[in-house]
């Protein structure tokens, strides 16, 4: 049990400082908008990615957020990471940028694995208890 909460605490601190933290410092960044910009989205999207990256990452973080919630959020965060890595490939082809998004992906789906473990182990929650 130690190991896991361990591998949880790990793996969602690094998608809380990745996309929490460090998109809440640099999301307004000229090198973050022109990011926006080369994928071909608008300027107001980059804004509203990092609101929904801060609040994710804090949903994902704060220990007493509902099970329901942090649900959405993984699934938010998982289709954010699919779709980055798809975008970035329709528009600079294959090459190594491609691999952070995907890296990241894997650190979630750790994340997200571990969450259930953890909280498969809290004592008095069967699984329906848990998501009501």
């Amino acid at each position: 049990m130690k190991k896991n909460n361990l591998i949880y605490w790990i793996s969602t601190s690094v998608i809380f400082l990745f996309d929490g933290v460090l998109t809440a410092l640099t999301s307004q960044s000229e090198m973050a908008k022109e990011g926006i910009r080369q994928l071909g989205y608008p300027a107001y999207f980059g804004v509203a990615l990092a609101v929904f990256h801060v609040a994710g990452a804090l949903v994902l973080i704060i220990p007493k957020i509902p099970a329901r919630v942090k649900e959405w959020a993984y699934a938010g965060f998982a289709f954010d990471f699919i779709f980055a890595f798809i975008s970035n490939w329709a528009v600079a082809g294959f090459n190594t940028t491609l691999l952070f998004p995907v890296i990241i992906l894997a650190i979630l789906i750790v994340s997200y694995i571990s969450y259930h473990k953890k909280i498969s182990m809290e004592p008095g929650l069967g699984r329906r208890e848990i998501l009501a």
